[in-house]
């Protein structure tokens, strides 16, 4: 019903806009009229009106407002108005009222700049950033090798302060992501707070080339995979990172989620499916009660030993991932507590624009019944980094990194 009702929504201000009427409130009022006593005439006798049914009408009318609004704005406001603006915020105040963390809509800008970064390439200055939809904060989590912010020495856990002249929140990291990306060779101010300390660099924009994936073997028997995001072809990539450990004689692995706040569901599922016989890697619970299995697991697993390492911007699919290896595939969990993430979103396209909308539609529950959300995954083993470690060592530092120290430790007891 809310999905139609934000398309019944937006037809409406298209009508608004169409030239098919000036839809002023007397105009407004007449098309009102009309429907309700059931006397408009057909397209055909009056091109300034169209026959709707009851039903279509009632679900019209709880919009009136807003259209009346649409018109004494545009007629009343002292400068001239952006329609398609006015629209798109109109959709993004009807998703906020939800009081929904992670639904909201994408105006087709947002929409075709989100799939670009699907694809795994951009033009921006090379970091992943962090949202923090509780506290507001921004923060840096992974800085992209050869990028324009590593040569600056921009550093993991940074947190972006201004982005020019804005200053930055998870309330409009949207339009501060748009600023920072643009044409290659031209530049953009940032400022971070590092230790309470504001530093401003210039950074100049490039092509960025994501990687889901990082592996290499630890030793003779232990290897170490990294996964930054459930996007791209990161299934694929695993797949093949998991077959060149095993092929060098990995007998256990660590999987690092760390900093990694989810994507799609269904590669999380194509990699638990490695790890997992005949099973699911998760369940979903609806709006009315019901339980979905919509994400089953074939037998045919690896046979080694595993170690999840996680932390506290591990969310969403990294979550339904470890709950999975914990529950079926004997996996050790290290690192800290991971955001508790634990709700499920359908993103669809909306409308001729190339707008788009994501919305909550379940939570998820783990196989052995575990609900996530709000709680967040205690690990196994706890590790907790110091305040001044930023986490800027080299991939695969066993010696520097303490948290990745103890995944190895603790799986190299395991395979004991």
């Amino acid at each position: 019903m809310k999905k139609t009702i934000l398309g019944l929504m937006l037809v409406c201000m298209i009508v608004v806009l169409s030239g098919c009427g000036v839809m002023t409130g007397r105009t407004l009022d007449s098309l009102f009229t009309a429907g309700n006593t059931g006397t408009a005439a057909s397209a055909e006798e009056n091109s300034d009106y169209v026959t709707i049914s009851r039903a279509e009408y009632e679900e019209l009318s709880r919009f009136r407002d807003v259209a009346t609004l649409y018109n004494a704005v545009t007629q009343l406001y002292y400068k001239d108005t952006d329609s398609e603006k006015l629209i798109d915020y109109s959709a993004k105040g009807l998703m906020a009222g939800l009081g929904d963390l992670y639904s909201y809509y994408y105006t087709p800008e947002e929409f075709a700049k989100m799939w670009e970064e699907e694809e795994g390439s951009y033009a921006g200055i090379g970091v992943l950033i962090s949202t923090n939809y509780r506290t507001h904060i921004c923060t840096i989590s992974r800085v992209f090798k050869g990028s324009p912010a590593e040569a600056a020495g921009v550093q993991r856990r940074d947190i972006i302060y201004r982005v020019g002249d804005m200053y930055v929140s998870s309330d409009n990291i949207d339009e501060a992501v748009k600023i920072m990306r643009g044409t290659p060779g031209t530049d953009v101010d940032v400022t971070f707070l590092r230790d309470e300390e504001e530093i401003t660099i210039t950074l100049t924009r490039a092509d960025i080339n994501v990687n889901q994936i990082e592996s290499k073997m630890l030793d003779a028997e232990t290897g170490l995979i990294a996964l930054y995001g459930f996007s791209g072809r990161c299934e694929l990539e695993f797949e093949n990172a998991l077959n060149e450990l095993l092929a060098q004689g990995a007998r256990g692995i660590i999987i690092d989620l760390r900093d990694n706040g989810g994507g799609w569901v269904d590669q999380a599922r194509y990699i638990g499916d490695l790890f997992m016989d005949e099973g699911e890697l998760c369940y979903m619970v609806m709006k009315n009660g019901e339980e979905e299995h919509a994400y089953p697991t074939r037998d045919g697993k690896a046979d080694v030993k595993l170690v999840m390492l996680v932390n506290e911007n591990s969310a969403s699919s990294s979550e339904i991932l470890t709950c999975a290896l914990r529950d079926c595939a004997d996996a050790t969990v290290v690192g800290t507590k991971t955001f508790g993430k634990g709700v499920v979103q359908s993103l669809m396209a909306i409308g001729s624009r190339g707008a788009g909308f994501q919305v909550t539609i379940a939570e998820y529950y783990s196989p052995s019944g575990y609900q996530v959300n709000e709680k967040g995954i205690e690990p196994d083993v706890v590790v907790e980094l110091a305040e001044d470690d930023n986490g800027m060592y080299d991939f695969g530092d066993t010696e520097k990194d303490p948290q990745l120290k103890a995944a190895w430790e603790t799986l190299k007891e395991k395979m004991k």
